[in-house]
């Protein structure tokens, strides 16, 4: 059994690289690509996966990794200044999609609950999606970026009110509980927020002291707690997506949290292959043919209409009609849920077979086009915006008092390693007025330097994707303090596959490592003892002699 599940991952794997190989040749979206091998290898066409309970596990851990990735990257003044955004275009989306949507399915020949179910499917945006897509853009820390995840949020918790009530009106003993469980939902999301807090304040700031002595024991604790997050947010009905945003959450405010989220990019990367793989191979697409007509019409809807509602709520709240046109985007499809939304309606005799496969191409078409939508986002605005002027105010007052907030301080000076050396040095250049961000990798130091008032993070030298996460483009100098010879290497390579434009020191023992560092692009090799011993020399001659009479 182990052997033929290995040998089915590992096709899965092969198939999936080909296929990406070729949509990254000819420009296309990877998870287009994806879903496509999971239409291949699932019922719809050659039926080689066997082990469906195996890749819905990995497709929920990559899940809950993505989510808790996103939560990471969000802390409580975003939350306090884009809220009342995401709030009210959320829920205006959800108004304004479900209304018209429902007046279409009427139109389209569908039954009264037919045509509910079909607008409450097309209400709801993939968070997965668009998170990935987003952050593959490197727009998920954006105006529109964080706009965007907050009314994704607002839409997964209406989901859950939406599954709840479904639920209780399929059976209809028990329709008199519906406001009961409400109140339920309430109070345990209540509580739900209370125990972050505490941890948040408590627990979780010590314990990450703890574990970050071992980088392996730390992330091994991320994902571990990502994990449990999601678990405890399914259990108490919010979903696993609700509950692995608020883990991240909890750990967003700590030193750790760009170190743990660039080391989870890659395994959240592999993790949701499965996911799409999944979403591909549940397709049905025997039960679709007869549904292209309808399911183009809703399609376009959703591609056109979910967009024009966010463009319009945005506009009125005084953002620029681009940070509308791009947040608007990123709900122009249909979400996993809409699927799962219309299962639940045939389990419960609600919708027939037909509606089902409806939702369903209308999923897959919009899914798919989307992706092109939002990959070549600003190509589009730029043919688009003569014409979207219509959704901006004339003085876009909100957007305004953003861009003229004070700016936070840029960064003049990076400097790895917060030795004796590396932390005098950071303390000095900043008395000189210049702007320092500090890294280290031990997390006592980290604490002592903050302690000093140096802006610190902690984070790895020797792993290029937390270089790359950092402020460089602004700085004009990195400095490496590192006694280690190859995470000086690691550094300078790459700093130059970012393209760093400024200019890089580092320590070196000897003058060997000096000219060795020099020819491989360092402007100025720091040698500690070296450089001391010549300073000592200079200060003493430069003494004014005392001779005895």
């Amino acid at each position: 059994m182990f052997e033929s599940a290995f040998f089915e991952f590992s096709m899965l794997l092969g198939i999936s690289a080909v296929f990406g190989f070729v949509a990254v040749k000819l420009r296309q979206p990877l998870i287009v690509a994806f879903i496509a091998v999971g239409i291949l290898a699932g019922p719809a066409g050659f039926s080689l996966i066997a082990n469906y309970a195996q890749i819905e596990l990995l497709s929920h851990l990559g899940i809950a990794v993505l989510l808790f990735v996103v939560g990471l990257k969000l802390d409580l003044h975003i939350i306090r200044t884009l809220g009342p955004v995401a709030l009210f275009t959320g829920f205006g989306q959800v108004i304004f999609t479900s209304l018209i949507g429902f007046l279409i399915g009427l139109a389209l020949g569908l039954s009264v609950v037919g045509a509910i179910y079909v607008s409450v499917a097309l209400t709801f945006s993939s968070t997965i999606i668009i998170v990935k897509l987003l952050s593959d853009k490197g727009e998920l820390d954006s105006l529109h970026g964080r706009i965007a995840v907050g009314f994704l949020i607002v839409q997964d918790i209406v989901v859950v009110l939406v599954m709840i009530g479904l639920t209780a009106l399929g059976q209809a003993e028990e329709v008199s509980h519906l406001g009961f469980d409400a109140l339920m939902v309430l109070i345990k999301g209540i509580l739900m927020l209370l125990v972050v807090a505490l941890l948040m304040r408590y627990v979780l700031p010590g314990l990450l002291r703890s574990l970050a002595y071992s980088s392996e024991l730390l992330i091994l604790f991320a994902i571990a707690w990502a994990v449990m997050g999601a678990s405890v947010g399914y259990v108490l009905g919010f979903g696993q997506e609700v509950g692995a945003f608020l883990a991240g959450i909890s750990l967003a405010s700590t030193h750790y949290r760009e170190l743990i989220a660039a080391r989870l990019v890659s395994l959240r990367d592999f993790l949701l292959l499965f996911f799409f793989i999944s979403l591909g191979a549940s397709l049905n697409m025997s039960i679709l043919s007869s549904q292209v007509e309808p399911a183009v019409i809703l399609s376009l809807f959703v591609l056109l209409g979910n967009p024009f509602i966010v463009m319009v709520i945005m506009g009125y709240m005084g953002y620029r009609k681009r940070t509308g046109f791009l947040a608007g985007l990123t709900v122009a499809q249909i979400s996993e849920f809409s699927l799962i939304l219309a299962a639940l309606g045939f389990t419960l005799g609600h919708i027939n077979q037909d509606t089902v496969g409806l939702i369903t191409l209308v999923g897959l078409i919009t899914i798919s086009v989307s992706s092109y939508m939002i990959l070549y986002s600003q190509p589009l605005y730029e043919k688009l915006a003569p014409f979207l002027t219509v959704f901006e105010r004339l003085k876009p007052y909100r957007e305004l008092a953003i861009d003229q907030q004070p700016l936070a301080k840029s960064t003049d000076v990076i400097i790895f390693g917060l030795g004796r050396f590396g932390m005098l040095m950071a303390q000095t250049l900043q008395k000189r007025g210049l702007n320092v961000l500090a890294v280290d990798f031990n997390p006592q130091l980290v604490e002592d330097n903050v302690m000093h008032g140096v802006p610190t993070r902690y984070g790895d030298a020797g792993d290029p994707e937390f270089i790359a996460s950092l402020p460089l483009m602004e700085a004009t100098w990195v400095i490496g303090t590192l006694r280690d010879y190859h995470l000086n290497l690691i550094l300078l390579k790459s700093l130059k596959e970012v393209h760093y434009p400024g200019k890089v020191a580092l320590a070196g023992h000897n003058q060997s490592d000096s000219d060795y560092f020099q020819s491989l692009g360092a402007d100025l090799v720091l040698i500690p003892f070296h450089d001391a011993a010549l300073q000592a020399v200079e200060r003493i001659l430069n003494t004014p002699s005392i001779k005895a009479n």
